[in-house]
């Protein structure tokens, strides 16, 4: 619940239970809000007050925010009216966040930021594996969640940013980095923001061999302590959605002790090009 000190609205939500009591009025937003409600962001946690805290706060930051305290009615506005994020507490009733999150990724690639009392490493990794794009633990500054909100929607591209419209292609793979959509022999594959990022990361370093720190140092906004332990997996993931047999690889080598290559040279395009020509992105 809120209460008024000094006309500013203050969080009375314990430190244990989600956000730090913090002034809910942002002295200096992180971004300028805009003037409509742009980014829907779904909040699926079983704590009310928590819920209406952070109702009130992303407003401010012109997001209009959607709440459900259990997985069902969680799903169904996912269904209903599709967010641009979704932040999914870990600790629910009937079925926990993991579920939840698996649940989404069978039919929805929107970006996911887990939240949770338990700041477990191997809790964070197994969130990270089954495809949320962020994790955050309780009890945190509300200004931290908007700054990884506004990081996982860049990335994903649902951010007011300009983005390229560079077209990709090596090997039957197509990746559009507009649409970040990526197709394999002109079939669509669903990837997670984090399985696109990755993907975007290689097509942009052909014949380069990337180490984990290489590679972390080019994804933003995700806990890096968990993302190391699970970008082995995330590349297991990647190549099975490409069907890229490690034995006979088609895309990715890896090279032990040091990292992965990618392995074709991409070809650029630009769809807006007059010629519509392609040309090789390595030099």
């Amino acid at each position: 619940m809120l209460k008024c000190d000094g006309g500013v609205a203050v969080s009375t939500v314990s430190a244990g239970r989600g956000i730090v009591g913090a002034s809910l009025a942002p002295p200096a937003p992180l971004v300028r809000p805009m003037t409509s409600y742009d980014t829907v962001i779904l909040v699926i946690d079983d704590d009310r007050a928590l819920n209406e805290l952070l109702t009130s706060y992303l407003q401010q930051f012109g997001m209009h925010v959607l709440t459900a305290t259990t997985p069902d009615a969680g799903l169904k506005l996912l269904r209903d009216t599709p967010p641009s994020l979704v932040i999914l507490d870990l600790m629910l009733p009937g079925r926990d966040g993991f579920a939840v999150c698996r649940e989404i990724r069978r039919d929805s690639t929107v970006p996911i930021i887990m939240l949770t009392a338990r700041g477990d490493l191997a809790d964070r990794v197994a969130g990270l594996e089954l495809g949320a794009d962020d994790y955050l633990a309780k009890p945190f500054e509300p200004r931290e969640l908007v700054a990884r909100i506004q990081t996982v929607l860049r990335r994903s591209g649902d951010s007011r940013s300009a983005v390229s419209r560079e077209v990709l292609q090596a090997e039957g793979l197509t990746v559009d980095l507009r649409s970040r959509t990526a197709q394999l022999d002109g079939v669509s594959v669903d990837l997670t923001t984090m399985e696109f990022e990755l993907l975007a990361i290689f097509f942009k370093n052909p014949g380069t061999v990337l180490s984990r720190d290489q590679i972390m140092e080019q994804v933003r906004g995700v806990d890096w302590d968990a993302y190391n332990r699970s970008i082995d997996v995330a590349m297991s993931r990647l190549r099975h959605k490409l069907h890229d047999d490690p034995k006979r690889p088609r895309y990715f080598r890896t090279v032990w002790g040091t990292g992965y290559l990618f392995i074709p040279i991409p070809q650029v395009t630009t769809p807006d090009a007059p010629d519509g020509t392609a040309e090789s992105s390595h030099g």
